[in-house]
Parts: structure tokens; C-alpha cells; sequence
């Protein structure tokens, strides 16, 4: 998630122990972890196997590394730091920019214009603004032909328009293209990308090239979808929504189609009159929106209402005379099928309605249910999955109609939030209205129906006691094991817990945890695999025994690639490292970090040179979104809201000190110049 974007406020406001307090005792038998006892082991969980309801599930982590094939090791020389309006890659590498912001998807867009001008019109066809997470989905799997899904989480309204946006003398919006042209930058882009003789190109005019904008009609499925929650006067049948808004992290699925997650949507409406729990709870503003784009409501040149929905308040008689119900429509896991313009996105509202920061599925397994992970990207605020009632079946992987698998697998299910105890354990609590709460009832004496329990997902994980964290991120699943991994990004805001073992009150620098399930869907173990520091700080802070080259804070991004490689990315805010370096991708190897004893360890002193730096950003941008060709040679990311930059479609060229551009976010390749395996 962008830094402009994250809303500060701490909506849980339930007494639930905190990570925090978890995380001292955890701390405590660290140096039990360092001897090599990997995570701890309980006698309840054993095997290895699906992050879901596997019977061979793992607490001690003791699986193999590198069973599935041969040992991978990162074969370039960590880089330094930089603050450059340029990026920086490992040497023998090179690094091109595609598809930037403003790109033409095809010929009913005009070129993009470096003076701003641009319409509306021409948004709608183009790719849209800040790059975010992104999936390659190759086409006959092709390696040089395929097509890119990209996010664009909000938008640059200065870089946008020629002057910014324009206000009347009460601060109100005045021009509807503009506001149109905003709504048109977000949601996400569909572009088919070639690769000729090392080079990448968009193809123009592509059948397969689409928008799904901030105002793109989709279908909603799952539990919310009836008309009693979602009746508008848009969908007066409640089956409809309008648009998919800051679209962060992402995902796809065994079945070939692309998850986009709706993550800081509450800062896009507004209710003025009596909030409903789940507004409270989740942060409808009582007195803004963000970009002001209901100050066009009643406009005379408004169609169907298209700046009006976002203002929730209460004004008619029922649902069919105001946007009471707009915003029900938005917090969820959104699925598009690339390969086929013709069908809709659809939300799928079981997996929950929160800020979802990024989705991604366990370890895949014939007879065993699909499960998804999710974190609510904001302070103390936690870590959800989602397993299926349906077990998988390997045929539907091939099938042509992926939304009806999609529907299959992702409107039924059991919503879980974690809470992590002592000594390595944890514990998933279903969110389901016979569910256990902290005070002894049961999750029915709050809600009426699963509906109402999605609706507040948040307010229903305090009721049950889940563990709020520090602002949970990515997920990752390492395809040699199976463990899970999220980016906690950081809490400047843990203030008031303290112990010996790790004094980092202000969790400027944040940390990675793990976990691995276990014998049902109710159990799994975890450890802290990493922590974010500078390499200067006290021994109490640099837990992980960071250097100069491998130094980070914030982590934010995280993937896999096929070869077990984890790639972790930063949204760096804290000021110990943001003087040192623009925000970077890292990457290590998990499952060949281990013990004398072949279990897996974390990172330390005696390893942490594992940890390799492979890529910084230009001055002023967050590093996100990561993809990889089926071939493993080239290794797609996101730049996103440069300060100045590109240059040139060498991303590594600088632009010069004299000279100002337009700032467009846009997608880099990188290749290793001798065309073999990026990373090795």
C-alpha cells in the first residue's frame, strides 16, 4: 500500500491481545530457534502438506529443503543503495520500461500527452495510474507473448491533469471530465506484451486489451450478494456494482484467472448522517471523500448518478431513492478472467470485506480444499484465510469457463482470522454464526446471517479474539514446502507495550512472519522469519543481524517465484533508512536456510548474507508488484508515483538534474544480458 494513501486512524479499538505482547514471548526462545530447534514443535500437528485442512500438515517446519527439485542458489552480488531518478540493478543486468501510465490500449485513445491534457475518453482506453500488483499470464504458454494484469491503486491528481484539479473558491469540483478522467485512472488494465529480440511492446488494438475502471459495471457473488444489502437505484436488483477502487495487492488462481484485492475503498465515500457499525468499524469518513467527486452530484451532465453514489447518507425513504447500500458493494477479492473479454469481474464477498492488502492461495493438493490468504492492511488489524467447501479437482485447472470454477471454489467456504499464541502456536477461528466469542456467546448474538458477519469482517475477528498485528501485508507461499509467509509492514503507533527481549515500541522497520498448518483447518505453528532494521541499530532492534547490503524497512510486497526464490519489496517510512536508500526489492531463499539438523531457520547473524538486495527504485517511488515468465527470464515489477522519472525506456538511465517530466508509474522488465534465469 502507497504511503499517500494509508489512513493512520486505529479503527480496532477491542482489547484483544496485541502481536506485540505475543511477540515478546516468542522473542524469549529465539535463541532456542538460533540452536536449531526451527519453529517449535507440537505434538498435535505433524507431515507436511496443504495450507488448509491437510492431514499432513507441519509444525516444526521440518520438511526437506528443496525436495521438489534441484537447490536453488542466488547467483548475483547484493547491490548497494541508492538515491537515484534512475533504478539500479544487479550488473550484468538490464532493466526496460513498458506500459506506463497513460500508454494507448488501443486507437480510440490519443497518445499520451506530457502537458496532461489527456480526456477522460482517452483514460478509459489507456493503462491507468500507479502500477500496483500485477500477474503475467502467458498466452499457448508462451514466455514472449502474454498478458499483463496490472492494478492502479489511486492516482496523482497534480501529475494527472496539466494544472490539478480544479476548485471553485469553496474548494469544490467544477470540471466533470476531470473527475471522470480520476475515476477512469483506477482499477485495473488487461494489455497483451510481446517480446522481440530481448525487447517488450504493447500490442496495440489487442482483442484481449481491456479497462476495469472505477466505474466498469461487475457482478457480485457470495454471501452479500442479495438485494436487501446491495438494492441501489443503479442495481435496483442488487446484483450489480459499480467500479473497483485502490487496487493494491493481488493474486491469481490455480484456474487461470486474476484476483485484484479493493484496499483503502473506504476513503472513496462518505456518510454525513448515522453510520452503521460496519462504517464505523471499517472507516467511512463522517465528512469527505477523497477526491471530492461527489461535489458533482446533480450535475446536470451527471449520468446515472455516477458522482452521487458516493455519498452514502441516508436521504430517501429506502434503498431505492439513495446510495445507502454503494459502499457494500466494495472491500472485496474481485476476479477477472483475462483470456476472455467478454465476461464481467466478479467480487466473490466469502472471502471477507475488509482492506485486503493482496490474496494468495496454499499449496494445491487433488482432494483438498483451496485456501486463500489475505491480510487487512492497517494497524492492528489481522490475517485471514479462506478454505473452500469444495475439494479440488485437478481437470478444473483446464476448463475454459474460469469463473464458473471460480465460483466453484470461492462462494462457499469457511472465513478464518487467526490468532497466534505462546510457545509458536495458533489458532484459526471460523467466522460463522455459531463461532465462539471472547465473551462467551457466540457470533449470532450480533449478526442476523452470514451476510451481516462479511459485511463487518473486521468487527466480527474482535468479537472471536483474533491477534491484532502490525499491519499485515503480502502473502507468500514457498512452493517447496508450503509455508506461508505475510509482510508486516510496520506500527509507529505500539506504544505502550514493553519488554526486555525486543524494545521496538515504534515498529518503524517491521517484520516477516510465518507459519505452517497444521493437522485441521483450525491449527498451525509460526515463527518471525525476519525483521526489518538498519544495520546500525542496537543488537535489540537489529534482531536478524542486517548489513549494509541487505538493510530494509517496511516490508510490503512478497512473492515467490517457481523456483522457491522469495522476492520482498519495501514501502520504506522510516527515516533510519529512508537517507540510505529509495525502496528496494530483495531476495532470499528460504527453504535453504537451515539448521545442522535440515530444519528451516531464520534469518540471523550467521545467515543473513542470504539475504541479497537486487533491485532499487528511483527517487520518490514505491517498488511493487512482481511477475515472472514461465521461463524464469524475465522478472516484471512495478514503479510506482516516481518523483522523476522515466527518462528514457532504459529504466536505469537517470533523468538529468536540469530537467523535469510528467511522473508515470510504469512496469519494469528486467533480463539478465546473457537471456538465462533471472536471480541465479
Amino acid at each position: 500500500m502507497s504511503k499517500d494513501t494509508f489512513d493512520p486512524t486505529k479503527y480496532n479499538n477491542s482489547n484483544n491481545e496485541p502481536f506485540a505482547a505475543v511477540m515478546e514471548r516468542e522473542l524469549s526462545r529465539r535463541s532456542i530457534l538460533r540452536a536449531g530447534m526451527g519453529m517449535a514443535a507440537v505434538g498435535m500437528l505433524s507431515g507436511v502438506g496443504l495450507a488448509g485442512c491437510s492431514s499432513s500438515a507441519t509444525s516444526s517446519m521440518t520438511h526437506s529443503a528443496g525436495s521438489t527439485g534441484a537447490k536453488v542458489k542466488l547467483g548475483f552480488d547484493s547491490i548497494a543503495g541508492a538515491k537515484l531518478d534512475a533504478v539500479v540493478v544487479p550488473k550484468g543486468y538490464s532493466a526496460q520500461v513498458l506500459a506506463p501510465w497513460g500508454t494507448p490500449l488501443n486507437d480510440l485513445a490519443q497518445e499520451w500527452r506530457t502537458d496532461g491534457a489527456n480526456t477522460a475518453l482517452d483514460q478509459a482506453n489507456s493503462l491507468g495510474m500507479h502500477h500496483d500488483g500485477m500477474h503475467y499470464f502467458p498466452l499457448n504458454g508462451s514466455s514472449t507473448d502474454g498478458l499483463l494484469c496490472i492494478n492502479h491503486e489511486y492516482i496523482d491528481q497534480k501529475a494527472l491533469h496539466p494544472t490539478g484539479p480544479t476548485k471553485d473558491s469553496n474548494s469544490l469540483r467544477t470540471i466533470l471530465d476531470e473527475v471522470r478522467k480520476e475515476i477512469n485512472a483506477h482499477g485495473v488494465t488487461v494489455v497483451r506484451v510481446q517480446q522481440t529480440n530481448g525487447m517488450w511492446d504493447v500490442v496495440k488494438n489487442d482483442s484481449h486489451n481491456r479497462r476495469f475502471t472505477g466505474a466498469t459495471t461487475m457482478n457480485i457473488s457470495g454471501p452479500v450478494a442479495n438485494k436487501a444489502l446491495l438494492e441501489t437505484p443503479f442495481s435496483p436488483a442488487g446484483d450489480k456494482v459499480r467500479g473497483t477502487l485502490n487496487n493494491c495487492g493481488n493474486g491469481y488462481t490455480p484456474w487461470g484467472t486474476y484476483l485484484t484485492c479493493e484496499e483503502n475503498w473506504p476513503g472513496y465515500f462518505v456518510n454525513t448522517g448515522t453510520q452503521t457499525a460496519d462504517q464505523s468499524r471499517i472507516g467511512i469518513d463522517a465528512n469527505n471523500t477523497r477526491y471530492g467527486w461527489d461535489d458533482l452530484a446533480g450535475n446536470a451532465a451527471e449520468i446515472d448518478d455516477e458522482f452521487k453514489r458516493f455519498d452514502i447518507t441516508e436521504m430517501g425513504k429506502d434503498a431505492t431513492e439513495d446510495y445507502r447500500n454503494e459502499a457494500n458493494g466494495h472491500g472485496y477479492i474481485v476476479e477477472i478472467n483475462p483470456y476472455d473479454n467478454s465476461t464481467s469481474a466478479v467480487k466473490r464477498t466469502a472471502l471477507g470485506r475488509f482492506r485486503h492488502e493482496g490474496c494468495v492461495f496454499g499449496q494445491v493438493v487433488e482432494g483438498k480444499p483451496i485456501v486463500f490468504y489475505s491480510g487487512h492492511d492497517s494497524r492492528f488489524e489481522y490475517i485471514y484465510k479462506f478454505v473452500s467447501d469444495v475439494n479440488w479437482h485437478a481437470a478444473d485447472a483446464g476448463r475454459d469457463d474460469r469463473l464458473a470454477v471460480g465460483a466453484k471454489y470461492m462462494d462457499q467456504g469457511t472465513l478464518f482470522v487467526a490468532r497466534f499464541d505462546d510457545n509458536g502456536v495458533g489458532v484459526w477461528l471460523p467466522l460463522t454464526m455459531d463461532s465462539t466469542t471472547t465473551q462467551g456467546g457466540t457470533l449470532a448474538d450480533t449478526f442476523s446471517s452470514l451476510a451481516g458477519i462479511i459485511l463487518n469482517t473486521a468487527g466480527a475477528a474482535d468479537l472471536v479474539g483474533a491477534t491484532p498485528m502490525d499491519r499485515p501485508e503480502w502473502a507468500a507461499v514457498d512452493p517447496v514446502n508450503g509455508a506461508v509467509y505475510m509482510t508486516l509492514t510496520n506500527n509507529t503507533k505500539r506504544t505502550t507495550e514493553t519488554n526486555a527481549a525486543n524494545p521496538r515500541l515504534n515498529n518503524s522497520t517491521g517484520h516477516i512472519i510465518r507459519w505452517q498448518e497444521g493437522d485441521n483447518a483450525t491449527q498451525f505453528s509460526w515463527d518471525i522469519f525476519v525483521f526489518g532494521a538498519a544495520e546500525d541499530a542496537s543488537p535489540e532492534v537489529n534482531i536478524s543481524g542486517l548489513a549494509e547490503l541487505n538493510q530494509f524497512a517496511s516490508p510490503d510486497g512478497l512473492a515467490f517465484d517457481a523456483r522457491g526464490i522469495m522476492w520482498m519489496q519495501t514501502d520504506n517510512g522510516a527515516p533510519e533508512l529512508t537517507e540510505y536508500t529509495n525502496d528496494q526489492m530483495l531476495a532470499v531463499v528460504p527453504s535453504q536456510l537451515t539448521t545442522d539438523s535440515g530444519e528451516l531457520d531464520t534469518i540471523n547473524s550467521s545467515n543473513q548474507t542470504e539475504l541479497k538486495r537486487f533491485f532499487v527504485g528511483p527517487n520518490g517511488a514505491e517498488v511493487t508488484g512482481l511477475a515472472f515468465s514461465p521461463a524464469q527470464t524475465d522478472l516484471f515489477l512495478n514503479v510506482q508515483h516516481p518523483a522523476n522519472w522515466p527518462y528514457s525506456n532504459d529504466a536505469t538511465m537517470a533523468t538529468p538534474s536540469h530537467k523535469a517530466v510528467r511522473p508515470r508509474a510504469a512496469t519494469v522488465i528486467i533480463r539478465k544480458n546473457d537471456g538465462g534465469e533471472v536471480g541465479i
